[in-house]
Formats: structure tokens, C-alpha cells, sequence
């Protein structure tokens, strides 16, 4: 639950960038599927119509056969994106283009060869793979397609169809190379635009997640940071704390009743002191262990919402644990002072009312804390989590709402917020009680 750890900073955006090549990888195999299916139709339709309505001998049953076990190669496909999550290299896209390469070279060469206009297809194969693939594999489609054309120059079955190109529209091979030449330029224009929609989703993923890698690591700076001066903080501290023990044992001052209740605040105040120290310390990744404390849910929001009470002067707290049965958790400080931050920026937004409500959402603890101030600027709610984005005139500010949002994101959670209709501002926090849980419970 350490949000300042440069391996949780960095394991999620990788996973991130992963899971935008696997989405990407997936969609356009499914386009693949789709062109597949267009292929089967348009094959069983064009060779029926040659051979009854144009009366041109075909090898018919042996180009059904060749139809059938693309169709089954599909369903095969088909079958393995919904088996469950999968993912899809480059390597698959590869092989995929190849099986439809060599079926349209079989189709070919029991159809006359380079003499059938729809040859030509090898063009929409290439461009296919210029889209889809990488490196090697786009060259290596390109090799292979020519190498298909050579051998089916050389090696056909006859198709009895003239090359009377001289007769225009009135010459079935101008015909057939018409329709050709529209059936590549509409799924070309059709898939690969799609295919291109998929590559810029990725790309936009694959930009966020770098985007998201360079706050995380700002994060892990920041903590250290923090780290060292919450260290040298600690020896002054330290020493106000014993100056102020003996000043409240100090015979002579005990007897002034005034004094003695400054001194308690004081003691008061630097004890708070020590305690954010120590939590920027356990932020940061240091004696974790020893602050870590088995609780449950209700008490732990609880003895929160308890100690924020009484360390800020609120005029109206309303608090409303409604968590239903509670759940053991590991209790840590880096949960405890992200919903501080939220809660004192409501405070500072709202100085004279402020509401905490707890709730239970499925399997996740929802942590909702509730204003009635002016509310976001709608420029802040669409950079929501963008650190330095405050109101506050103040060097540094805006790192409140980053740093939540970071922790929240390291437990699997989320932080969203809106303004409410009636007035003010409204931060939810949803944790999944898997990320909090005791272990074994």
C-alpha cells in the first residue's frame, strides 16, 4: 500500500502500456475476422455466379473445400478471442496473413492465375500488412505475395476467359478487374480506417501511460524528499518535546494555571508535528512495519474521522459510517493521510461545514467527502489529478489531490469528483477491500 515505492510507481504503467498493445493487438485481429468472413461470402458468391450465370468451367467443389477451411480457420480464431483474455502479438498477426495469402493463392491457381483479374487482391493482403505489422514481418508478406505471383504465372489451372481488353465494359476480364479494383478500395478504406482508429487508441493509451510513468516517478522525488527532511525534522522535534516535559514538571511553572495549559497545547501540537513526520516517513516506504496495525474497517474510519475532528477546528463535522458488516484490514498511514488531504481541502473550500460519509460499494470501501463551497472550476475537474491545478495562491499547492489520486491508483482504486447542483464539491474515493484486506481473511 506504499504509494512512494519505485516499483509500484512504475509497475502500473507498464502494465498500463501492456495492456494498450493487447487491446490494440486484439481489435485488429477481430477486424482480420470480420475481413475473413467478407472473403468466405464474396467466394462462395463469385464462384456460383461465374460458373451457373457467365458459364465458365471451375473446379467448383475443390475452391468450396478451399472456402470451407478458411470458414473453419475463422471459427477457430474466433473461438480463441473468446476463451478468455488473450493476447496477441505481431507474430499471430503474421501467420493470420499468411493462411489468407495462401488461400488466395490456391483460389488463384485453380482459376486461371495471373489471368484472373482478382489477382490483384494480393494488393489489399500488402497493404493489410503495411498497417498491422512491424519491421521484418511487413517485408517478409511482401516477399511472399511476389514469390505467390511468380509461381502462378508458371503454375495454373486454365481458365477459359479472353483478354479482350480492346471490348471495355463489354469484356468480362475489364469487368472482373472493375470489380476488383472496387472491392480492394472499399475494404481498404473501410478496415484500415478502422485498423488506423485502433493503432491511434493505442498510441493515446501508450501516451498516458508514459505521461502517468513521469508523475509516478515525480512521486517517488518528491518522497524522497520528503523522506530526508521529515529526518532532519525529527531531532528538533525530539528536543521541543523534552524542553516541554521538563518546562511541565518545572516546579516554579506549575503553579501558573495559564502557562501550563500553553504548554499542554504546545505539547499537543508538536506531538502532532512528529505524527505527520511519521507518516511522511511510512509514506515513504520506512518502519512500515511497525505502524501497521490489524483493525477492521468501521474502526479504522472511525478512529479517522475521530482524530481529524479534534486536530481541526470545524464549526459542523458530520460523519456517517454506513460500511454495513465490517471486514479485518491492515490499517496504514498512507490511507490515513490521503483522506486528510481530501478532507482539509474541503475544509479550506468550506471552512464551516464539512460531511464524511463511508459506504460499501460491492467490494470496495467508498469514502465520499462532501463540501458546500464554490465548488471546481470546470478547467480543474477535466485535469482532475494533474498536480499543481489549485485556486490556492501558494508556491507548491495543488499536490493534494495528485498525491490521492496516486495512492488510490496503486491500490487498484479511483478517485473521481463533480460539483453538486445544490452547491459545493464532492470527492469520492473507491478502494477494493482486496487491496486493504488482512491477509487470510
Amino acid at each position: 500500500m506504499n504509494p512512494l515505492r519505485p516499483d509500484a510507481a512504475t509497475a502500473l504503467p507498464q502494465r498500463n502500456a501492456r495492456s494498450a498493445d493487447a487491446a490494440a493487438g486484439i481489435k485488429n485481429l477481430q477486424q482480420l475476422i470480420q475481413l475473413r468472413w467478407i472473403a468466405v461470402v464474396g467466394q462462395v458468391f463469385t464462384i456460383e455466379m461465374v460458373h451457373y450465370s457467365l458459364g465458365l468451367v471451375l473446379p467448383q467443389r475443390e475452391m468450396l473445400l478451399v472456402v470451407g477451411c478458411l470458414a473453419l480457420f475463422n471459427v477457430a480464431s474466433l473461438l480463441r478471442l473468446r476463451m478468455g483474455p488473450v493476447v496477441v502479438r505481431n507474430v499471430e498477426l503474421f501467420l493470420a496473413l499468411l493462411i489468407d495469402v495462401a488461400v488466395l493463392t490456391v483460389q488463384l491457381y485453380l482459376s486461371g492465375g495471373t489471368s484472373n483479374p482478382f489477382v490483384f487482391l494480393y494488393l489489399l493482403q500488402i497493404t493489410l500488412g503495411a498497417v498491422l505489422l512491424r519491421g521484418a514481418y511487413i517485408w517478409s508478406i511482401v516477399i511472399t505475395t511476389l514469390l505467390c505471383f511468380g509461381l502462378l504465372a508458371v503454375y495454373h489451372l486454365p481458365l477459359e476467359l479472353p483478354q479482350d481488353l480492346h471490348q471495355g465494359l463489354s469484356s468480362l476480364y475489364v469487368i472482373g478487374l472493375l470489380v476488383c479494383f472496387a472491392l480492394n478500395a472499399t475494404l481498404v478504406v473501410v478496415f484500415i480506417t478502422r485498423i488506423s482508429l485502433n493503432l491511434r487508441e493505442r498510441d493515446a493509451r501508450l501516451a498516458a501511460a508514459r505521461r502517468r510513468r513521469v508523475e509516478e516517478e515525480h512521486i517517488v522525488r518528491m518522497g524522497l524528499l520528503a523522506s530526508g527532511a521529515a529526518h532532519e525534522l525529527g531531532t528538533p522535534l525530539s528536543t521541543l518535546a523534552v524542553i516541554l516535559g521538563d518546562w511541565r514538571r518545572d516546579e516554579r511553572l506549575a503553579a501558573h494555571e495559564p502557562l501550563q495549559e500553553d504548554i499542554g497545547e504546545m505539547q499537543a501540537q508538536v506531538q502532532r508535528c512528529k505524527s505527520i513526520v511519521s507518516g511522511i516517513l511510512l509514506s515513504a516506504g520506512e518502519t512500515r512495519g511497525e505502524a501497521s496495525v490489524q483493525t477492521t474497517v468501521r474502526t479504522f474510519v472511525d478512529a479517522l474521522a475521530e482524530e481529524w475532528r479534534s486536530t481541526r477546528s470545524m464549526p459542523r463535522f458530520v460523519y456517517d459510517n454506513d460500511f454495513g458488516a465490517d471486514t479485518p484490514m491492515v490499517s496504514d498511514t498512507t490511507l490515513q493521510q490521503m483522506v486528510f488531504n481530501v478532507l482539509d481541502n474541503a475544509r479550506d473550500a468550506s471552512p464551516a461545514w464539512v460531511r464524511l460519509a463511508i459506504t460499501r460499494s460491492a467490494d470496495a470501501l467508498r469514502i465520499t467527502v462532501t463540501d458546500a463551497g464554490p465548488g471546481f472550476a470546470p478547467g480543474m475537474l477535466a485535469r482532475l489529478g494533474t498536480p499543481y491545478q489549485s485556486t490556492k495562491e501558494r508556491p507548491g499547492g495543488g499536490l493534494g489531490l495528485y498525491l490521492v489520486l496516486n495512492v488510490a491508483r496503486t491500490l487498484g482504486g479511483s478517485v473521481t469528483a463533480h460539483n453538486r447542483p445544490e452547491g459545493g464539491a464532492e470527492v469520492t474515493i473507491e478502494l477494493p477491500l482486496a487491496a486493504i484486506a488482512l491477509p487470510g481473511a
